[in-house]
């Protein structure tokens, strides 16, 4: 293969799904992964054979792309424009659709637009438990906001959506407590004015396998968990043998002293740093002691001081992306390594789906 490519260990994925789907079913929780991640159609639909309830999208070009695949997808992402309102609408003509709204402007967008379609948009209040994004700001908000969408005709109140982005760090040191308390106050509150959220809606790749802590979530929405990158090696999430996906490049030139640099620059890796003291744009497989210090656009500058061995003109080495999300929608397609060894071309479906 030409590089820079994307390659994907088939066998690597197939753990990082069975592990998360397992942690679901342990504590009842219902598992709608993020397919910002991987914008697959093969890889949404090894998620929904190992369990999962539907899928999330960011935008509404993935959950058209997406809904080849499935028939139950939430849009984490808030919809305000006609064009867009427009889509949605449509799409769930044939789809049961949901979308996550934070004001009565987005309500009153979509609910107009449905009922020019003929049809109902589910919609999850969203509430801002700490990330500072987007999201109502008070459970007293979450509740005018649910009276406003529960009188409307053409949405359907469905439940409450959180993004706790803002909990990382490992494990043993992440406190949940105030995401869990916002949702219960929020949650009595919508009770007491006789109104129902029959789905919960939270998570994180990092908070992903402590979800269990936060009683009100019916559902989980991890993304990255299902190929991994640096940065939640860094978190402290998974190890460098849980990344399912590499950049396979070519050392193209070593003319400066203490440097090589690869065929990969912020066009095929990101531009994303580690969350690490050192930063870096990647962990350079082959050569763990080696930095990757600076990118341009088709330029990856890999510091070499610190390697027994300096790479070859020609060699090929692979990173690890710092943050796989944007990494994967560079490219139109992927490279798999399936379970018996052999390579297959694999198209990234949903790439470039930004609107």
């Amino acid at each position: 293969m030409a590089t820079p490519a994307l390659v994907i260990d088939e066998a690597v994925v197939r753990r990082n799904i069975g592990r998360m789907a397992a942690y679901a079913a342990e504590h009842g929780l219902a598992l709608r992964p993020h397919a910002k991640t991987h914008k697959s159609l093969r890889m949404a639909r090894l998620q929904l054979s190992a369990g999962a309830v539907g899928l999330a999208a960011a935008k509404v070009g993935e959950a058209e792309t997406l809904a080849e695949a499935c028939d139950d997808l939430l849009i984490a992402y808030p919809a305000v424009d006609e064009p867009r309102c427009r889509r949605i609408a449509e799409l769930a003509r044939e789809k049961t659709i949901r979308v996550a709204v934070d004001s009565a402007f987005a309500a009153d967008a979509l609910a107009t637009a449905a009922r020019e379609a003929g049809s109902t948009v589910g919609v999850l209040v969203e509430v801002d438990v700490g990330f500072r994004r987007t999201g109502v700001q008070s459970p007293q908000a979450a509740l005018a906001l649910a009276r406003h969408l529960d009188r409307t005709r053409g949405v359907r109140l469905d439940g409450i959506m959180c993004f706790p982005g803002h909990v990382t760090g490992p494990a043993d040191e992440q406190d949940l407590s105030p995401v869990a308390e916002m949702l219960a106050e929020t949650l009595e509150l919508w009770s007491a004015g006789g109104l129902a959220a029959g789905i919960v809606s939270g998570g994180s790749t990092p908070t992903a396998y402590q979800s269990h802590r936060i009683p009100a979530l019916t559902e989980i929405r991890p993304g990255t968990y299902i190929y991994n990158d640096m940065n939640t090696v860094a978190g402290g999430h998974c190890g460098v043998e849980d990344c399912a996906v590499r950049v396979a490049c070519t050392v193209v030139s070593d003319a400066v002293p203490g440097k090589v640099v690869i065929d990969a620059g912020s066009k095929a890796l990101g531009s994303d740093p580690a969350r690490t003291a050192d930063g870096g744009f990647g962990r350079v497989v082959e050569y763990p002691e080696a930095r990757l210090v600076r990118l341009s656009e088709e330029h990856g500058e890999v510091g070499v001081t610190g390697c027994e061995r300096r790479p070859a003109l020609g060699e090929r080495v692979h990173v690890i992306p710092n943050h796989i999300c944007p990494c994967v929608n560079l490219y139109d397609q992927a490279w798999l390594r399936r379970e018996d060894g052999q390579w297959e071309p694999m198209p990234v479906d949903a790439r470039g789906r930004l609107s």
